[in-house]
């Protein structure tokens, strides 16, 4: 009902752009992105001494017609758990499990409560505006799950000033396409006050036809996918900082495994309603928010299918204090807050038929600029929640410059912190196999590392990094075979490694071009003997989690064409406990061809995007066979009223 609705109201738009669409582009000089002005995630200020991993405008732009697992598969060192096209798609973050990943949403922890993760392949880039990818533990900042790391996805606020109107389409090989149309705007209502806003719907078909039902010996499983979603951002800025912001985003996601044989097939329909009130002055910060988690499966004919459902109702209230301390420029950030949620919850499968719970954290943020080349923060959270006791939660991280110079700096940056996982409702609540007694997982993280920029010439530019950590989980839950598969505190994982990342960059008028490299070493194993048969496991690499990841991105641009090169390389993983049975490592590589054309108020950018183009074979999680080389043709027409 709703996709219609949005439909109509954009009908005048779409109908303008395919008129003009035929008009004579003429060529600029370069690629132009329109500024967006964000209000950034502000536990960001108080993460010193964590890596922080920021994705670029233009990469957001690339993946625009795709989800965050393919952009993140190839610039980062997450491994994905994926089971195939169009299904359930998992991350494991520095060897943790899916479940130890916190997804934030304009500070919204968006993983579903049910499972305590979040399913990769519903979320697609076009659903944010700014992506930043937090390593290490941050529980003391974002609270629970937050034990791997973090996702940060951010809304824009303020757009610029008039109207723009997009429309955007991708054909892709396997009768696989999506649509996206939107619009993003802003005005002055009066000196002092300006409202702005976006408005974006898409849909997406996944048929996935393909024209073979093996590779080298090895079965393509048929599943198909359709993904419908509305994204609508409004702000209204007033002066003094003072800014009243709401925030939507509405998704509804159908996976359809087997979809031609009537009793094999298996139907996964998830939506989310997302709903976020906001307003910040310069010093307080009151947000509420709202979602609600649906979840629908069955199999054969529909005629009975299991479901299920989660509310939650979330209000979070802010104080940032600054104190100057002397006169050398030293200050003292402070950000004091609580906030309290309510879930309501009924799953079929649940001990009763309706179980709610309330939650409440309180929590002390602290960001100490000593000097201009040191920095420290100390923060602490202390989570309630109904019938649990999680436990205190502190981190301490510090940065210093060790060397400070106008075209080299080095950066020497270091972090201590507890972490902590809430159970999931499922782990608690569910008919036999739930335990109501289980513990919040406990972790410890420490981590070092070393941060260099490096401008050689005026027209080049070197970014790098290195990170060394060490992450202890306790009480980590396992759903034990001996016990029927109940639900446990049993393990003590303990994930330790290396992650590497440089950057270059170069101007030569009118060329650019660009790379970063990427590589993560990743020794991940449980180490307590819990039954007999636990002694062939401890020590050992825990399954889906490769020891070596490599990422390469690579681009040569003039005027405004680009070509982009993108390599990710895995080494094997296993699916054993024991390790004795493994899935083979591989090496992907994706092409890119873009340009950019504007001719007076109208910008078309046009992309053509090979995958795997070497036709590699590499299996999912079932072991099945992922596809083979596919092409993509994307499109996508922009009016600016405020272009020239």
């Amino acid at each position: 009902m709703w996709s219609r609705a949005v439909r109509r109201a954009f009908l005048p738009y779409l109908i303008l752009v395919l008129v003009l669409h035929t008009a004579a582009f003429a060529q600029r000089d370069s690629i132009v992105l329109a500024p967006v002005t964000v209000v950034g995630f502000a536990p960001e200020r108080f993460m010193a001494g964590l890596k922080i991993q920021r994705i670029d405008s233009a990469t957001l732009q690339q993946f625009r017609f795709q989800n965050i697992s393919d952009l993140l598969a190839f610039h980062t060192p997450l491994a994905f758990k994926n089971y195939g096209p169009s299904q359930l798609n998992t991350v494991s973050f520095r060897g943790t499990s899916a479940q130890h990943t916190a997804v934030l949403w304009n500070g919204l922890n968006i993983n579903q409560p049910n499972l305590g993760q979040t399913d990769f392949s519903t979320l697609p880039v076009a659903g944010f505006d700014r992506l930043s990818v937090q390593y290490g533990s941050s529980a003391s900042v974002v609270g629970t799950d937050a034990v791997g790391g973090s996702i940060l996805l951010e809304s824009s606020s303020l757009q610029p000033v008039g109207l723009k109107v997009l429309l955007g389409r991708r054909q892709g090989s396997f009768g696989n396409q999506q649509t996206q149309a939107g619009a993003s705007y802003g005005t002055h209502i009066k000196e002092t006050l300006r409202l702005s806003g976006k408005t974006l719907y898409y849909d997406g078909r996944m048929n996935n036809r393909y024209p073979y039902a093996q590779r080298q010996g090895y079965f393509v499983e048929p599943a198909n996918a359709e993904q419908r979603g509305l994204v609508q951002d409004l702000t209204l800025a007033g002066r003094k900082g003072r800014q009243l912001s709401a925030h939507l985003w509405f998704t509804d996601n159908k996976s359809t495994i087997a979809p031609e044989n009537p009793d094999a097939r298996q139907l996964t329909r998830t939506q989310s309603r997302r709903a976020m009130l906001q307003y910040q002055t310069n010093t307080w910060t009151w947000r509420t928010a709202w979602t609600r988690d649906l979840i629908d499966f069955g199999g054969g004919d529909y005629q009975t299918m299991e479901h299920t459902g989660t509310d939650r109702f979330l209000t979070r209230l802010e104080k940032e204090l600054e104190f100057p301390l002397g006169t050398s420029g030293a200050r003292l950030n402070l950000r004091v807050g609580g906030e309290v949620a309510h879930y309501r919850t009924q799953v079929d499968g649940y001990t009763e038929p309706i179980i709610t719970e309330n939650r409440a954290d309180l929590f002390v943020l602290s960001r100490w600029q000593i000097i201009p080349r040191w920095l420290v923060s100390a923060t602490v959270r202390q989570a309630f929640v109904t019938r649990f006791s999680p436990p205190l939660t502190p981190s301490l991280g510090t940065e210093y410059r060790l060397i400070d110079q106008s075209a080299y700096k080095l950066t020497a940056k270091g972090s201590l912190g507890r972490s902590y996982r809430v159970p999931t409702l499922n782990e608690r609540y569910w008919k036999t196999l739930g335990n109501p007694d289980i513990r919040p997982e406990s972790g410890f993280n420490k981590e070092v590392g070393l941060e260099t920029t490096w401008q050689p010439t005026k027209e080049q530019q070197i970014i790098a990094s290195l990170t060394a950590y060490h992450n202890r989980v306790d009480d980590w839950t396992y759903w034990n075979p001996d016990r029927n598969y109940r639900v446990e505190n049993l393990q003590l994982v303990i994930a330790r490694g290396l992650e590497a990342l440089m950057q270059w960059q170069a101007t030569q008028a009118p060329w650019k071009t660009g790379a970063t490299l990427g590589y993560a070493l990743n020794r991940s194993s449980q180490e307590r003997v819990y039954n007999a048969y636990a002694t062939d496991e401890v020590g050992k690499q825990l399954v889906y989690v490769p020891l070596h990841q490599g990422t390469l991105s690579t681009y040569v641009q003039r005027g405004s064409s680009r070509l982009t090169a993108q390599v990710r390389g895995v080494t094997r993983s296993f699916y054993t406990f024991d390790n004795s049975r493994y899935l083979p490592g591989y090496v992907l590589a994706n092409l890119l061809a873009e340009s950019t054309w504007q001719r007076g108020h109208w910008q078309a950018n046009v992309q053509a995007q090979v995958n795997n183009i070497f036709d590699i074979l590499y299996l999912n999680v079932k072991r099945n066979a992922m596809p083979g080389r596919s092409f993509s043709l994307n499109l996508l027409l922009i009016y600016n009223s405020e272009s020239k």
